[in-house]
């Protein structure tokens, strides 16, 4: 199968699983050794305002941070990750695409809310991991749909409405599907 690097993982209305029912994942890292991605529509609650005054109690309380954090999985909760448009100049960055970018490092976290983050961002705590071929059994048992990562779902679409707007976006009714896997 070829990368799904930069790919939406779309969630199948048959997916029962309590974690990744109607989600919607961007796919980060795909290759032999597996995959790994961040669900962009799940927020924890917990808000970034209130996330970056544990991190730093001096931090001023901001009308632009009044968003929710999103939980990107269920592996090292712990750990930060920031997708932004593209934006040079953090320590721990890597350009996704063209027009995503992601950042572990704290320097962003604490520029968030200035004249000096990026234009566009969203901060998830832990990631979902697949160990090798496990994403690709996943997509033929019919779990998961694909398609190309898309900026505006991510960076400007309400975080209750992106997974409609996914399935919007490849054009087809999700109600209408089948969870059956045959042959024709």
């Amino acid at each position: 199968m070829e990368s799904l690097e930069n790919q939406f993982l779309i969630a199948m209305p048959s997916l029962n699983d309590p974690y990744f029912n109607k989600t919607v994942t961007y796919i980060c890292e795909h290759n032999d050794d597996g995959a790994m991605g961040l669900i962009i529509n799940l927020p924890v609650n917990i808000t970034l305002n209130e996330l970056l005054a544990q991190l730093d109690e001096d931090k001023q309380d901001l009308p632009e941070l009044a968003q929710q954090v999103l939980t990107g999985g269920p592996v090292s909760t712990d750990r930060g990750f920031v997708l932004h448009s593209p934006q040079q100049g953090w320590r721990s960055s890597l350009a996704l695409s063209d027009d995503i970018m992601i950042t572990t490092s704290k320097d962003i976290l604490m520029a968030l809310g200035s004249e000096d983050a990026p234009p566009h961002y969203m901060v998830t705590l832990g990631y979902a991991g697949w160990g090798p071929g496990q994403l690709e059994q996943e997509i033929k048992a019919n779990s998961w749909l694909t398609m190309p990562a898309d900026s505006e779902i991510l960076f400007k679409t309400p975080i209750e409405q992106r997974w409609q707007k996914a399935t919007e976006k490849l054009g087809i009714d999700l109600a209408h599907l089948s969870s059956d896997v045959g042959h024709a």
